[in-house]
């Protein structure tokens, strides 16, 4: 019920979001960027997770290529109660991963090819299972919701943005017309920032909870927590293959764009110094390591 609440509300901000800089745009038309809002949240909800794949050109990972990821993603779901989610391979150096869909029956867990290439099984079995745990906790679709609507309303901001100020100078004699270009300016700036802070609400929280069901599936916290300091580590050294996607960040089990100063002001994503710090205790409490670390030559057949 909750998920349904955050989903209508995040629905309803990005609507706004984009018949606002419909107003910007063309005060006398909003039915139509209303209507487009409509359309646009129909869509969000059925193929938010194609969209998201699609923006991180990932493609689905054949069990024959890739056995034991499959076989660990299999093990884990059975454990969470769930359906087996798709694997995807993500054409990416940065080490990192996500999960998406909009329930639990049309789950999918993406990682990169630099996380297989970073982490030990033991390591990557902890990662896939906050993955899991995220799409066994149902919120994998108010994340996709966000990562789309956030990326569609950067994109339309942008583009005003643009279109102000090509215009600006032409229209800035005429009466109305400098303020509507400033108008449409700032709101340029204003809604990626404010799509950003939507995401921000509801992205910390379940990381925390992501990572406690997630360490509680593989009966491992320290499994994940060494994983994380890898990746947070690798986040910040290594530069990834395609543009940095601020709207798709939250989705990701690390932030993609720590590397960034700015970026870093509105992360999405609780420091990972106090996230390994509570996978520790957990560890501390009694949990053991259920599977031992390994080489990598397995996860990929030749």
């Amino acid at each position: 019920m909750l998920n349904q609440v955050k989903t209508l509300v995040l629905l309803g901000v990005m609507s706004a979001l984009v018949v606002g800089i419909g107003g910007a745009v063309a005060p006398g038309h909003l039915w139509l960027f209303a209507a487009f809002a409509l359309a646009t949240n129909l869509a969000a909800y059925f193929f938010s997770d194609r969209l998201v794949l699609a923006l991180h050109r990932a493609q689905e990972l054949d069990p024959a290529r890739a056995p034991q990821v499959h076989a660990m993603v299999a093990e884990l779901a059975s454990r969470a109660g769930i359906p087996k989610p798709r694997v995807f391979l993500i054409p990416e150096l940065q080490p990192n991963a996500f999960a998406t869909g909009r329930n639990p029956a049309h789950g999918v867990v993406a990682v990169t090819e630099g996380i297989v290439q970073l982490l030990d099984p033991r390591e990557l079995r902890g990662v896939l299972a906050h993955e899991i745990a995220h799409i066994a906790h149902r919120d994998i679709l108010v994340s996709s919701i966000a990562a789309a609507m956030s990326s569609l309303v950067t994109s339309v901001a942008h583009a005003l943005g643009f279109a102000a100020m090509l215009g600006g100078g032409r229209c800035a004699d005429e009466e109305g017309e400098g303020g509507s270009a400033a108008g449409g300016l700032f709101l340029a700036l204003v809604a990626p920032l404010a799509a950003t802070l939507v995401q921000l609400g509801i992205s910390r929280s379940r990381e925390y909870l992501a990572d406690e069901k997630g360490a509680r599936l593989a009966g491992d916290p320290e499994a994940l927590a060494s994983a994380l300091l890898k990746l947070e580590h690798a986040a910040q050294v290594v530069v990834p293959v395609a543009e940095p996607r601020p709207a798709t960040a939250s989705l990701f089990i690390v932030n993609p764009l720590r590397g960034q100063s700015l970026l870093r002001l509105f992360s999405t994503h609780p420091p990972v110094e106090e996230r390994v710090r509570r996978l520790r205790e957990m560890s501390g409490a009694g949990s053991r390591p259920l599977i031992r670390s390994g080489g990598l030559s397995a996860f990929f057949a030749r």
